[in-house]
């Protein structure tokens, strides 16, 4: 990989003292023709595209799994009746529905290798998916969805996808990854009590709001919120959360690309003898604390030194790891390198984006107990945001390079791996007016002609440089417009959404993610999923939130490209 994260903030203060604070141009646009697709029809493509995206359990399509190629079964909790219609359903899409084994009270509790074939989990409401191979509803995928779909005026879409998310606690354990039984063992991003907050906002200004369903909301806030703040997801000693992924050895949702995406790593890993040594072991040495749980791969390791011999050994990535890639992949962003190369030190780490939305999390159940005169649970939620953002400030904030990073609890260090969720304590609400004011003297570092990069390193890592995703674009901006800086706000969404255009133009497609360097969908992604999947559900949602919020001279502006 081309740089450390030692090397990368040096190079971040380099950056800093060369590059102008902002960008005084909007970026150019691509040259449009009469017949050239504009801002009413990607418009119009994103509104299409949420019937497109949505599933219902009357579907055909809902079953189907790309990621693993295996032929769906619809799983049904142990405790719960068959739907009426179900079978009717099952017999014409050809789906096997038989309940799981057990009734499941938490994450963790049940192993999803024992669960065969993998299939999809049972879901009362219809939802919407991000798209491609990923038909199912994700944890956070859906808050950027639903800020779209209250745009476009589809609340009870975006209300159906809460009340599954109500389903999945009370009969997979919580929040899922996503409703497939191989997510039974993490959560996502918990992003619940924005998806409630911003869905009750907008049914109570069009003058539906339902207070007998916020009242069922908070309780299942509460219980989410607890389950980021119980063991395991402590963060030592420090009073913050971290990412920890139930379940042990090679995760299942890679299908057949586990063994070529875990050799990958363990190829790095012999190459780094540095970072190696608690996630790569001889496989005849392996003990009954570092057993082999996944794939062994027979590597070139050097030459006989006497005939010229190779040598080759038989290795695996160690429990230790396999730990950290599962944590990586409750984060969201998998993969990265921002917590270990391919993200090996997860668990290590109290992550600044996760304790913020817990922040973000106590101050929405400060409103919601509020609104529900719930005087007394009020002020013990703002006691408890308040100590959270003094964590925060102590543990992640940078006072050399004006940023936030996340903390290595175990090593009682920050990271300094620059990265983009630098932004989440704005967004938040956490930063103070001092704080916010530094991290935007330091935006020229992330800021590239498409938005917001990732981080400061090129890994060849999806969630790395030189790529750029639409949650982090919404995020930064509106941390911005939240301290007031609009001016920046705006050029940043400009970038963004003028980039998202010009592709459209091109193909008539909206992207997972995007090289936001080249303003290009054209990605060469070496560390994570490699296909730039058409769709796609957040970004649909992220653009017309961008566009809306967009002073109107600026919306004109870009309908003429």
């Amino acid at each position: 990989m081309r740089k450390t994260s030692q090397q990368a903030s040096l190079l971040l203060l380099a950056i800093l003292a060369l590059v102008p604070l902002g960008v005084s141009a909007f970026p150019p646009p691509t040259t449009a023709t009469a017949s050239s697709p504009g801002v009413k029809d990607i418009l119009a493509y994103i509104s299409k595209g949420w019937n497109e995206l949505t599933r219902s359990m009357s579907e055909c399509r809902t079953f189907s799994d790309p990621k693993t190629g295996e032929k769906s079964t619809l799983y049904l909790p142990a405790d719960f009746p068959v739907p009426s219609g179900l079978k009717a359903v099952g017999a014409r899409c050809e789906v096997h529905i038989t309940p799981l084994p057990s009734v499941i009270k938490k994450l963790g509790q049940i192993d999803p290798s024992s669960i065969r074939p993998p299939g999809l989990l049972y879901l009362p409401e219809p939802y919407v998916v991000p798209g491609g191979m990923f038909n199912e509803m994700y944890g956070w995928d859906s808050y950027f969805i639903i800020r779209g779909l209250i745009d476009d005026g589809r609340l009870g879409l975006a209300r159906d996808i809460v009340d599954n998310f109500f389903f999945e606690m009370d009969h997979y354990g919580e929040v899922l990854n996503a409703n497939r039984t191989y997510y039974l063992t993490r959560s996502q991003p918990p992003f619940l009590t924005s998806m409630i907050r911003a869905l009750y906002a907008a049914e109570k200004a069009k003058g539906q709001a339902d207070p007998a369903w916020l009242a069922k909301a908070y309780r299942y806030a509460v219980t989410n919120y607890r389950f980021w703040t119980s063991p395991p997801h402590l963060a030592g000693t420090t009073g913050l959360s971290r990412y920890y992924g139930f379940g042990e050895g090679p995760v299942p949702e890679l299908g057949g690309g586990a063994t070529p995406y875990y050799e990958q790593v363990a190829r790095y890993f012999l190459v780094h003898p540095a970072d190696s040594r608690p996630y790569l072991m001889d496989v005849g040495q392996a003990t009954p604390d570092s057993k082999v749980m996944g794939p062994e791969f027979s590597l070139l390791i050097g030459e006989g030194a006497s005939k010229g011999e190779e040598n080759i050994a038989r290795l695996a990535l160690t429990p230790r790891f396999y730990k950290g890639d599962r944590s990586m992949r409750e984060s969201g962003f998998d993969v990265s390198f921002r917590f270990g190369p391919f993200g090996a030190n997860t668990q290590d780490f109290a992550a600044v984006g996760l304790n913020s939305l817990l922040y973000k999390t106590e101050k929405d159940l400060e409103w919601m107990s509020s609104e529900l005169g719930l005087k007394k649970d009020s002020g013990q939620w703002r006691q408890l945001a308040l100590n959270r953002r003094a964590e925060i400030n102590q543990y992640f904030w940078d006072p050399e390079l004006n940023l936030y990073y996340d903390y290595d609890f175990k090593s009682g260090h920050r990271s300094l791996y620059t990265y983009a969720t630098t932004f989440y304590p704005l967004w938040t609400g956490a930063a103070s007016p001092d704080e916010a004011a530094a991290v935007v003297k330091n935006l020229s570092a992330f800021e590239q002609p498409g938005g917001i990069v990732m981080s400061m390193n090129d890994t060849g890592a999806q969630w790395d440089s030189p790529y750029g995703w639409a949650p982090i674009q919404l995020i930064a901006v509106e941390g911005l417009r939240r301290y007031g800086y609009q001016e920046a706000a705006d050029r940043i969404s400009y970038e963004f959404l003028s980039m998202v255009l010009d592709n459209f133009r091109r193909d008539g497609t909206i992207r997972e993610k995007y090289n936001v360097v080249t303003r290009s969908r054209e990605t060469q992604v070496q560390v994570g999923y490699k296909t730039n999947v058409v769709g796609f559900g957040w970004t649909n949602g992220v653009f017309l939130a961008l566009f809306d919020a967009l002073p109107k001279p600026l919306q004109a502006q870009l309908n003429k490209e």
